[in-house]
């Protein structure tokens, strides 16, 4: 009987040992599943962020290519409007030479500020022995004329009759031949130009009008706000 209960208890021990040591067992095999199934996601995310640094990189080489080609494109761009905008000068500057030498040519119809210089026969004395000291002839037209156009006059008429590139003056007894046209005195010389300084010109001292006054010449200057002059008509 005795032999019985220990007997017994040996069953129960051993019970209680293998029930221990599969719980030991069974817990050690849960904890290295956890402990590789931690390693395993660990790993996952490693590669995943390798992968999105790579791509990363790879989009900032992209953009950095994209950056020097937009750069290189801008200074393309740049030089293209440079040369537009020289271009643009220079047609500008011939604009303004062609409108220069249209006015000088007398093809185009001016207006701006200007004088009026008019040029008459002094009153004839019998006493003097030559009437030719009272007339006016066509070098004094021509000192007129030169020294408006050394002043600066964009265009000159006598007696309305624009002057042009080749237009000639000549003396015919009492009146003046100007290309081809015939006027008597007294003359009306309109140039248009900055007023004061044709003005100047024309009244220095020891000058035009000086001139002229001592050749026995009536001399009389008017400042205009506005002088129109018409296009020469025909061949030029």
């Amino acid at each position: 009987m005795k032999r019985l209960k220990v007997r017994s208890k040996q069953v129960v021990l051993s019970l209680v040992c293998l029930v221990l040591g599969f719980i030991l067992a069974f817990s050690y095999s849960l904890a290295n599943k956890e402990e590789e199934t931690g390693n395993s996601l660990t790993d996952r995310q490693w590669r995943q962020e390798e992968a999105l640094r790579d791509q990363i990189l790879r989009q900032q080489q992209e953009n950095n290519k994209l950056q020097d080609d937009l750069y290189e494109k801008q200074e393309k761009m740049v030089e293209i409007e440079e040369g537009l905008a020289k271009e643009e000068q220079v047609l500008f500057n011939l604009a303004e030479d062609a409108e220069k030498y249209r006015m000088f040519l007398g093809k185009m119809k001016v207006k701006g500020p200007g004088i009026k210089v008019n040029l008459a026969d002094a009153n004839y004395k019998p006493s003097e022995e030559n009437a030719n000291n009272y007339i006016v002839h066509e070098h004094h037209v021509f000192k007129v004329i030169n020294e408006l156009y050394i002043a600066g006059a964009s265009a000159v008429a006598i007696n309305g009759q624009r002057l042009k590139h080749n237009s000639y003056i000549k003396c015919t007894g009492p009146v003046i031949v100007v290309d081809g046209v015939e006027y008597p005195a007294p003359f009306e010389i309109s140039a248009i130009g900055d007023a004061d300084v044709l003005a100047s010109a024309m009244n220095i001292i020891g000058g035009v009008k000086e001139q002229l006054v001592n050749d026995n010449i009536l001399f009389s200057l008017e400042k205009k706000k506005e002088i129109v002059l018409e296009p020469i008509i025909g061949e030029s």
